[in-house]
């Protein structure tokens, strides 16, 4: 979740329902003590000429992105999607964790011949500031509310109430949930790639952290139907390619 504005430096608290055990607590200040210095690049949102130059390459004013540090997606993961919209063209593309990226891909799909986005946040005031930011500037997505429940009753078990997932998924970007709800919550995504078409992609942001890591270790592992791929950047890019 990142904002239009000027985004704080924690990320948002989310209330799950869930309380979480002296077990969850180690295992989260564990991965805390060990990633830090990870947590610390996620406040750096790139220089401001790739910041001009991606907002160049899309056809859009200089106000339409705001301050892209403090946890928003960097312009290295954004020049990245768009390169990916554009030479692929996916008819569908779905997002775990809406912002800044919303804008990105929806301007970039309109440039490649449009498509479909739906875009996934668990906060509900935000979507609607999302919709509204797209407005702004004449695009379109379905950005959704998705609160973070427990699927199996556990802190283990968080992940987004998705409603609406389209069933096939040419483009999958996962930027959310934040960290703090878990090291590994993102590993849930998984859930999605039975819906990725051969050709199909999944980028994962923040793939360099401690966490992310073995979230990616678990994905080649398990799903070896895709060419796995971690991308050099500031927070680095895990991309799957689905093969068979």
């Amino acid at each position: 979740m990142t904002s239009r504005n000027t985004t704080a430096a924690r990320a948002r608290a989310d209330e799950t329902g869930v309380t979480r055990d002296a077990g969850d607590w180690v295992r989260l200040l564990s991965f805390g003590a060990v990633q830090w210095p990870w947590l610390l690049k996620s406040l750096y949102g790139g220089r401001k000429a790739d910041k001009t130059a991606l907002l160049d390459r899309l056809g859009l004013p200089e106000d339409a992105l705001p301050h892209l540090g403090s946890w928003k997606a960097d312009t290295g993961l954004l020049h990245r999607i768009v390169d990916t919209v554009l030479a692929h063209k996916p008819g569908t593309v779905v997002e775990l964790g809406a912002g800044a990226s919303t804008l990105v891909v929806a301007k970039a799909m309109q440039l490649a011949g449009g498509g479909r986005l739906v875009s996934f946040d668990q906060h509900g005031d935000f979507v609607g500031a999302v919709r509204n930011w797209l407005a702004d500037h004449d695009l379109t997505a379905e950005v959704r509310h998705a609160p973070i429940i427990a699927h199996n009753g556990r802190w283990s078990g968080l992940w987004y109430d998705l409603v609406g997932v389209p069933d096939q998924i040419d483009l999958l970007l996962i930027d959310g949930p934040p960290w703090a709800l878990g090291p590994t919550i993102r590993e849930g995504a998984q859930r999605l790639f039975s819906r990725v078409p051969v050709g199909g992609i999944v980028m994962l942001d923040d793939a360099a952290r401690p966490g992310e890591r073995l979230v990616a270790k678990h994905w080649m592992r398990d799903w070896p139907q895709f060419d796995w791929t971690l991308m050099p950047g500031i927070k680095g890019t895990l991309v799957g390619v689905r093969r068979s």
